[in-house]
């Protein structure tokens, strides 16, 4: 009589290797098109970061293997990451123009309630800065006030530009709760 289980422990190793030689397959073919295509949507510094993210999300598909056309879903994966990645710039520039206007000066001009108003925001900023968490308050510092572009901020740190954005996100809505 055969021995079925041992069969099937034999199949699963052999069906592993078939879907990793697919995939590593996958990626040889379509990197290098994929990267040059997000250097030009997004630049440099951002593209390796949204390749490996494009890869990520391929992988993460629950029917990878019934994808009829791997390079068309690649590339609708970038083309989906690209367009996030704009809307979070144009945000991210938004709240930039927030901050910048939070560390001006009352005017001498302004009146007793108005430099009240102002003196009372710029405490509660302050005190929101200082409570949040370390890597949070050094990017915002670096960003806002040392006029240090993102990407700088990223390569000072040692840490991708995605967790800046991610640690300028936080700041920044704390801040803005702190004014509520």
């Amino acid at each position: 009589m055969p021995n079925w289980g041992f069969c099937k422990l034999q199949m699963v190793p052999e069906m592993f290797n078939k879907k990793q030689r697919f995939i590593s397959e996958i990626f040889s073919q379509n990197k290098r098109n994929l990267l040059g295509f997000l250097i030009r949507k997004v630049g440099r510094d951002a593209a390796t970061d949204l390749l490996q993210e494009t890869f990520l999300r391929f992988l993460q598909h629950p029917q990878l293997e019934a994808v009829a056309n791997p390079p068309a879903f690649l590339q609708q994966i970038a083309l989906n990451l690209t367009r996030d990645f704009a809307r979070r710039r144009k945000t991210e520039a938004i709240h930039l123009e927030f901050g910048a206007c939070s560390h001006d000066v009352a005017s001498p001009e302004a009146l007793p309630e108005e430099r009240i108003a102002h003196e009372q925001k710029s405490r509660l900023l302050r005190a929101a800065a200082e409570a949040l968490p370390p890597r949070c308050r050094e990017v915002l510092l670096m960003s806002m006030f040392e006029d240090v572009p993102l990407d700088e901020v990223a390569k000072r740190l040692d840490i991708s530009r995605n967790m800046v954005d991610k640690h300028m996100r936080i700041a920044l809505h704390r801040l803005r709760a702190a004014l509520d």
